[in-house]
């Protein structure tokens, strides 16, 4: 229920730091809470890359424990 609540805050955050800050002047006291718009792009990116990073780790140790030996003859 955590991770629900916590996803919906993340989600709910990152709409409005890139849907309707850009609206507003840079001036309103709601500017304060949010960092600056270039972040908008760089965080989601390095958690793409994170993730993906991740996952190829994980497909590369399962394929790593699956193989099987050669035969020799």
């Amino acid at each position: 229920m955590s991770l629900v609540v916590f996803s919906l805050l993340l989600f709910a955050y990152y709409s409005v730091w890139v849907i309707i800050l850009p609206f507003m002047d840079s001036d309103h006291i709601l500017h304060t809470y949010f960092l600056p718009r270039e972040y908008s792009v760089i965080l989601p990116g390095i958690a793409a890359v994170i993730l993906l990073l991740c996952i190829g780790a994980f497909t590369a140790v399962i394929m790593w424990k699956n193989r099987k030996p050669k035969k020799v003859d």
